[in-house]
């Protein structure tokens, strides 16, 4: 009696150690958008502040010659509602959104005559803010409780932060500048290219130092990611030269270790990276890839095949995800991170392709 009390002991331990049957391993997952956007309609990129508080934007009710319509989407906590834009009348699309906190939002847009749109959020309302004179918006970034506007005035690279009720000009590095991360008023990295190829330049709130991450033609990088002085990220493309229309590119990442630029070696041999996301940490999390593609097996044809769409870092080697298989739509053009500061959960939204030349919303989420 007492050895069968024991067995039975036993099996019950063990039966609470061992993981569930059911249990997987986390995914990327499908989520829908409000029943109120059209099919035609696309999200452009996201920002999220906490588990309640997220925006996507893109356009919607897009048509084969009409431009369509701005879209911002809110996610509450439990599903993606789309707000309400009075007074915003205009025809066109959001290109970029950022969030310095519940109540202050950007969204940078162009409308169907190719002028900029700057909208603001006070948390409940959006509504129209006035363009700074002269310049085409591409994109707005926040981090660090500043809010930075890129852009161009007189086809010259422009770089604008929010002071009180105003915007200020500040110093731009040489070439192009695609993207930001604002670690401090006196620490920010700002992605591009130049005429020595893809560039990374570092503000320290009184001048830009610009450094070379890859001299190779028409490389650039569009996101960068400094998780300290000497770990910094920059992804985008490897540049390529001449070869047929159509030609595939190989995606670039690199790592900065406060001296050199060092290529890092990706699980892809063509694509671009649209993106990179920290996790909790802060350290590099998430990589994203558009228009993965990688070497068959010996013989394959087509010799390509389809790569990862996201990659994890965990600090030594990446693991592979692609995104989950949606009926009726085909896989996303590109795909724009936004991680949820404090936690594991990723968004990452764009443009999936449709039946017949059409296109859908897309919206995933990690953790």
């Amino acid at each position: 009696m007492a050895r069968r009390l024991l067995v039975t002991a036993l099996a019950a331990a063990v039966t609470l150690v061992l993981p569930s049957a059911s249990a997987q391993s986390p995914t990327w997952q499908h989520v829908a958008v409000p029943a109120q956007v059209r099919p035609q309609a696309a999200l452009n990129e996201a920002a999220a502040l906490g588990p309640d508080r997220a925006w996507a934007v893109g356009a919607d009710a897009v048509g084969r010659s009409a431009p369509g319509y701005p879209l911002v989407l809110r996610w509450d906590g439990t599903a993606w509602q789309r707000q309400n834009l009075p007074g915003i009348r205009w025809q066109g699309e959001l290109l970029s959104v950022a969030a310095t906190g519940p109540t202050e939002a950007w969204a940078v847009g162009r409308d169907a005559a190719g002028a900029t749109r700057l909208l603001r959020s006070d948390g409940t309302t959006w509504s129209e803010s006035r363009v700074p004179s002269g310049v085409v918006l591409t994109k707005a970034v926040a981090g660090a409780g500043q809010t930075w506007l890129i852009g161009t005035r007189d086809n010259a690279q422009v770089l604008l932060r929010r002071e009180g009720k105003g915007w200020r000009d500040l110093p731009v590095p040489p070439g192009s500048v695609y993207g930001l991360h604002l670690v401090a008023a006196d620490d920010v990295w700002a992605a591009g290219a130049s005429g020595s190829g893809a560039t990374v330049s570092h503000w320290d709130g009184q001048e830009w130092r610009q450094t070379v991450v890859s001299g190779f033609p028409r490389a650039a990088v569009g996101s960068v990611l400094a998780v300290s002085p000497t770990e910094v990220w920059a992804g985008g493309t490897g540049g390529f030269i001449g070869g047929p229309a159509g030609k595939p590119i190989p995606p670039l990442l690199a790592r900065w270790d406060g001296q050199a630029w060092r290529t890092v070696t990706m699980p892809t041999t063509f694509g671009s990276v649209t993106s990179l996301a920290p996790a909790p940490s802060g350290a590099l999390g998430w990589v994203a890839v558009a228009r993965s593609l990688k070497w068959g097996p010996p013989g394959s044809n087509p010799p390509l095949v389809p790569g990862p769409d996201f990659l994890v870092w965990n600090g030594q080697s990446f693991a592979e995800y692609d995104e989950p298989k949606v009926p009726g739509e085909g896989d996303s053009a590109a795909l724009h991170l936004a991680p949820v500061p404090g936690t594991t959960t990723v968004w990452a939204v764009g443009r999936a392709s449709g039946p017949e030349g059409t296109f859908a919303p897309r919206v995933l989420r990690f953790g």
